[in-house]
């Protein structure tokens, strides 16, 4: 069975520079996230045409909404075909399980998976925000939460991974951003690991965007990042 570990961040504006991108890689080698600024640019239509060219579509679109909407929300999600999506953990208990509902209503469901703690954030960040639970703990606190509500794993940095495939076992998803090659730009990530690292601690799948995407020769990035970890 075909499992690509890497999935790649489309950082794109509009539908034709992530489909041109799309267009250099296979279904074989990688997964494709969809984010926030190119689903709001390109929409429904773009996720169906990477799923009807082969593609597994991470939908990034991290619902934080009542449990009502975001139930919805993720129903409308999952009948676009997509193979995963995620919520934010700190919208409770209540909305995680109305998620998981959403995605439930379809024959075909989706992984579903929670954002923990942002891999841009540090433990300054967290407590200018009046939470006072260092940021280990509060990731640890959040995944179990997930788990406990019938999600599928969580977005954690690959920091965290050894901690919590110990606190959670084999069995839940744990998806890793912040992923940068020795040889690429940390750019804005805080929290950051090689890819190779990331496997080796338990990550199961690695979100890599810029050092792919930006790449002169995207191709090449990805051949030499799946080199590295085969």
């Amino acid at each position: 069975m075909n499992d690509p570990r890497i999935i790649v961040a489309l950082d794109f504006p509009d539908t034709q520079q992530a489909l041109e991108f799309s267009q250099k890689t296979t279904p074989q080698q990688c997964r494709l996230k969809v984010g926030k600024e190119l689903f709001t640019s390109a929409g429904p239509a773009l996720v169906e045409a990477l799923i009807d060219s082969g593609y597994d579509v991470f939908l990034d679109l991290k619902y934080h909404d009542i449990p009502n909407t975001v139930e919805r929300a993720a129903a409308a999600a999952a009948r676009l075909g997509v193979w995963m999506l995620n919520v934010h953990a700190l919208g409770g208990a209540a909305m995680m399980r109305a998620a998981r509902e959403g995605v439930e209503s379809v024959a075909q469901r989706p992984f579903l998976i929670a954002v923990t703690v942002l891999t841009s954030m540090s433990a300054d960040d967290l407590q200018a925000l009046g939470i006072e639970t260092p940021l280990p703990q509060m990731v640890e606190r959040l995944t179990h939460s997930a788990l406990d509500c019938g999600l599928d794993g969580v977005v954690c940095s690959a920091r965290e991974v050894p901690a919590l495939r110990a606190s959670v076992g084999q069995s839940a998803l744990l998806v890793t951003p912040g992923i940068r090659p020795d040889w690429a730009a940390a750019n804005d990530q805080q929290r950051i690991v090689t890819p190779q690292q990331a496997l080796a601690d338990g990550a199961s799948y690695l979100v890599i965007g810029r050092p792919v995407t930006q790449h002169p020769d995207p191709a090449e990035a990805l051949r030499r990042i799946t080199q590295s970890i085969s």
